[in-house]
């Protein structure tokens, strides 16, 4: 049986995979001096979409959640169980979040490692900013929220309908879900999806000593972190109701 330490670690390990894979494919896309700079936001895609296909195997243990969102999405899909053995409770929950919060974190600041020469010269603030957190092309507080919550919904709905129909594609089905989300719904956003996603490079941003970094921008932190919550317990929920064929 799974223990609450096991599911610490497993998320805590997915998560980074996720985050040094994705947070690596922007870096090597915005950043100046690099090899792949000016690779264009489907290479964007691409990355995190294969980021979210090593996390997912790395997290198995777990349920390979590596999403706060996930996490409620599977609370309001009405499970009493995150694993066999593992009641939904506060506990579990709050279990499952710390490993996710702190495995983005330690993501980010591998993605900085590796880039830290390209990093030390980079003119921009804004890539900086970038490669750890996402910012909309517009700013409009409420319509940015509407668009998370949009991304996170389709997420979620299609995870729930995975579950139930007898596709046997596993995590390369959700890569490719999140690469066709960010094609199709990331350009309002640069979608966050995820929580832990946003939160912990960010939070990583604002403590590394990076040359001309600028602000963290704070004022649009909630935005990537409700948005989310909110379409991924919507999408848990709907899921939940869609007729689908029982697997033979």
């Amino acid at each position: 049986m799974v223990t609450l330490g096991e599911i610490f670690v497993s998320e805590m390990m997915g998560t980074a995979a996720l985050i040094v894979l994705g947070c690596g494919v922007v870096a090597n896309v915005a950043l100046a001096k690099t090899k792949g700079n000016g690779g264009g936001f489907l290479m964007v895609n691409w990355g995190w979409g294969l980021g979210v296909f090593a996390g997912v195997y790395l997290a198995a243990v777990s349920g390979a959640h590596i999403n706060p969102a996930v996490t409620v999405g599977i609370i309001t899909s009405g499970a009493e169980e995150f694993m066999p053995g593992i009641d939904v409770t506060i506990g579990s929950t709050l279990t499952y979040f710390g490993g996710q919060l702190l495995g983005a974190m330690i993501g980010a600041f591998a993605a900085w490692l590796a880039y830290k020469k390209q990093f030390d010269e980079e003119p921009d603030p804004a890539n900086i900013l970038g490669v750890f957190s996402t910012g909309p092309a517009i700013r409009s507080y409420g319509w940015n929220v509407v668009t998370e919550v949009i991304g996170t919904f389709m997420l979620m709905v299609v995870i729930v309908a995975f579950a139930g129909t007898p596709s046997g594609l596993g995590p390369l089905a959700v890569a490719l879900l999140v690469v066709g989300i960010g094609a199709s719904l990331g350009g309002p956003t640069g979608y966050a999806i995820n929580p832990a996603r946003d939160l912990g490079p960010r939070i990583v941003h604002a403590l590394l000593p990076i040359r001309n970094k600028g602000n963290s921008d704070w004022a649009y932190a909630w935005v990537p972190v409700l948005g989310p919550l909110v379409g991924g317990a919507l999408g848990g929920w709907v899921g939940s109701i869609i007729p689908l064929p029982e697997i033979l």
